[in-house]
């Protein structure tokens, strides 16, 4: 499968200010974090963008993109109904496509040449199904990510057949349901923030969407376990670091991360050196 769209979610209460926030990039330039979104999906070779947002938010997201504003296309969730609404108030614009899907309170910083985005699209086109990236993670940060279980790919390195999905285990329930061959006692494989699915995805979300009672959430969890038992459906570690912006101190960390990702680390850990130093003792 091609992969031409994407979509950004940006509409959660918690949420909807996070890609407004300003940083600086690994080039040294005062940016949003939604616009190193946006670039992170174009150097994928993804040229169509959907921002799915809260009401009344698109002119703020416009000038947050900059230069790519007038590029981006806007879907407002009108109602707080959760992830799984949120992806599917985009369906008008991926129609019957596949499709990359960002969160919008997260950014990348690949271990490689390739950004994330282009590691996961590259992955998908090539097994021609949907794949969901993931990361590793420690189980005491399984209340803030939905996690997967499975097994490892024949002859592969770090691409997993998914059998089971579910949101925000506890220790106990990923224990029970989310192991995986290989990976250090009390680390699960949690999602990263991006994924590359297709149109069944959106099928399923509008089947949930009509089971569930008037005005109740949908998460894209449960859409997703359902996918697994549908069709081909993988997991795949990137060569990179995800950052959730929404954490306590999370934007501080992901600049970090860009910071000494970039041109400047030497100036960077010059002064961290000297600001840990400074403390008193």
């Amino acid at each position: 499968m091609r992969i031409q769209k994407a979509v950004i979610t940006a509409a959660g209460r918690n949420q909807r200010t996070l890609p407004l926030q300003s940083l600086v990039d690994r080039d040294g330039v005062s940016k949003t974090a939604l616009r190193v979104l946006i670039e992170e999906i174009l150097n994928s070779g993804v040229e169509e963008i959907c921002v799915v947002v809260h009401p009344g938010d698109p002119p703020a997201f416009i000038n947050a993109a900059g230069e790519f504003g007038k590029r981006l296309r806007f879907v407002e969730q009108t109602a707080a109904r959760g992830f799984g609404h949120a992806v599917w108030c985009a369906q008008p614009f991926t129609g019957r496509d596949p499709f990359l899907l960002l969160v919008g309170d997260h950014l990348y910083v690949s271990g490689q040449p390739r950004r994330c985005a282009q590691q996961l699209v590259e992955v998908a086109q090539t097994e021609n199904c949907g794949v969901s990236a993931v990361q590793a993670t420690h189980e005491s940060k399984l209340p803030y990510y939905g996690s997967v279980g499975g097994k490892l790919v024949a002859g592969s390195q770090g691409l997993f057949e998914i059998s089971s999905v579910l949101e925000k285990p506890t220790p106990t329930k990923a224990e029970q349901e989310l192991l995986v061959p290989g990976l250090r006692a009390g680390h699960y494989l949690c999602f990263f923030g991006m994924h590359a699915l297709t149109a069944t995805v959106m099928d399923l979300l509008g089947e949930a969407l009509e089971r569930a009672p008037q005005g109740a959430p949908v998460p894209l969890s449960a859409s997703l376990a359902q996918l697994a038992r549908r069709e081909r459906y993988l997991a795949c570690e990137l060569q990179g670091r995800r950052y959730d912006i929404g954490l306590k101190y999370g934007l501080l960390a992901a600049q970090l991360a860009l910071a000494l990702d970039g041109q400047d680390r030497d100036e960077v850990l010059t002064h961290l050196l000297e600001l840990v130093a400074s403390q008193p003792r």
